[in-house]
This record gives C-alpha cells, sequence and structure tokens, in this order.
C-alpha cells in the first residue's frame, strides 16, 4: 500500500511541477527595451522614483493634474517609461502601477495608494489594453477624484462603464492595432459618454503605445515608436489642456 501512495503522490508533484511550469511561461511578461530603460534614467529636469509598487515621473514644475497609467497584461511598468518622461516634462506627475503578476485585474484599486499620498491633488487615469479596462472600473468607482479617463488601445466593460460619469474620456487606438477586438471595441462605445474623444494614430498598433518590442497577435506599425509616442503625447495633453478641469466641483460654483 505504501508502494503505490509513494507513486501517486509522485505523480501529483510531477502535475504540479508541469502546471507551475506552464503558468510561469504563460505569465512570462514583455520585458521594456532599450528606449523604455533609457527613459527611466533620471535628469534633464525629469525626477524618477521607484517605490516599488509605482513609478513615479515628476519634472520641475507640476500642474494641478496628476496621470495614473495601469499597464496592459504582462506588460511590465518600466515599458511606459517614455509616454511618462514625456508628460512629466509637460508638467504632469505621472504614476504607472507595477501590478501583481503583471495584470491589472489583479488589483483594481491600487490607484487608491496614489490618492491617498496626494488627497489634495485631482487626476486622470488610463490604461493600455487590460489596464485601460481596469482604469475604467476604478473610475467609475471613484468618480469623487478622478476627473478624466483615457484609454490607449483599449475600451470598457460593463463594470467599468462610464456612460453616466460626466467625465471627460479620450480613447487612442492605432490603426494598425492587431491585438484590439474591433467588435467588441465598437460594442463597447455604449459604456461611454457621448461625447468620447475617438482618436486614430495612423500607421500605429498595439505595442507601440509601450516599449516592450513586437507582442503577439499584433499587426506591424508603419511608423517608429518615438512618431507614436509623440502622437500619443499630443493627444494627451491637448486633452489635458483642453477638456479634462482639475477643479470640477468649481463648475458648480458659476
Amino acid at each position: 500500500m505504501g508502494r503505490y501512495r509513494k507513486k501517486w503522490l509522485q505523480g501529483l508533484v510531477l502535475v504540479l511541477l508541469v502546471a507551475a511550469c506552464t503558468a510561469i511561461w504563460y505569465l512570462r511578461p514583455y520585458s521594456p527595451d532599450q528606449a523604455a530603460k533609457t527613459a527611466m534614467q533620471g535628469g534633464e529636469g525629469i525626477t524618477v522614483i521607484d517605490t516599488g509598487d509605482w513609478l513615479a515621473f515628476e519634472g520641475g514644475e507640476t500642474r494641478e493634474l496628476g496621470v495614473i497609467l495601469y499597464p496592459g497584461a504582462l506588460i511590465k511598468a518600466e515599458s511606459y517609461a517614455p509616454l511618462a518622461r514625456s508628460l512629466a516634462g509637460a508638467g504632469y506627475r505621472v504614476f504607472i502601477a507595477r501590478m501583481p503578476l503583471n495584470l491589472a485585474v489583479s488589483d483594481v484599486e491600487r490607484a487608491n495608494q496614489v490618492l491617498k499620498a496626494y488627497p489634495h491633488q485631482s487626476f486622470v487615469i488610463g490604461g493600455h489594453s487590460l489596464g485601460g479596462a481596469m482604469a475604467a472600473r476604478y473610475a467609475a468607482n471613484h468618480l469623487d477624484r478622478i476627473v478624466g479617463v483615457f484609454f490607449l488601445g483599449a475600451y470598457p466593460d460593463k463594470k467599468g462603464s462610464l456612460k453616466d460619469s460626466g467625465l471627460p474620456v479620450l480613447s487612442l487606438l492605432g490603426s494598425r492595432d492587431g491585438v484590439v477586438n474591433r467588435e467588441k471595441y465598437e460594442v463597447s462605445k455604449q459604456y461611454l459618454p457621448d461625447d468620447t474623444m475617438y482618436m486614430s494614430i495612423e500607421g500605429g498598433n498595439h505595442a507601440q503605445f509601450g516599449s516592450y518590442g513586437a507582442q503577439d497577435g499584433d499587426q506591424p506599425a508603419v511608423i517608429t515608436p518615438q512618431e507614436q509616442w509623440q502622437q500619443t503625447v499630443a493627444a494627451l495633453k491637448q486633452w489635458l489642456q483642453t477638456e479634462v478641469n482639475p477643479f470640477p466641483e468649481e463648475s458648480y460654483l458659476r
């Protein structure tokens, strides 16, 4: 009987090892490339702080608005350093979340940490891919502190409906994005305000919102990563400056 029990235990251990190896392989994240690593370096008026849970980018002069970014699935936070650095250079304090297992769905409420640390500052929140959907869920549940939502190659689900939120929303999508399900993207518009700003980055794809190389299922971009980052940052800056009110309570006093 002991011999059979030993074989059974050995078989169970083997199955668990195989399952663990499969999970590790499946959850292997995309790593930041050299451009992202370079953008992580401080200097030229930009301060970069790694708290462990967050990457924070800050320039010399800080505007009233802060920006919170949730990464895409299995994409490390550092991969968005080029975007964050450019926004910080324009005066925005930018926070990129480090998510457990590199999956935003594992900690939708992570932005609470930033809001508690800066109780008197207003924030917009957004994300790339899965991170965008989870950012929308967070915003839908924290309308008292979030003053805008942006999507980078992303769209909300029903739990993240912003339809009646009154928030300004920006949706950016690369024309050659091969990862976003276009049918679901169109259906998701029912969860967004009627005045949502939709913008297409011509020649851009899904992966180039970050800086981590090619992504499975994506189409090749016909513009450079630098061009896509520049267009993305320009669109975000215009939206932040013209559509987002950092003091929404003042609108009720006029």
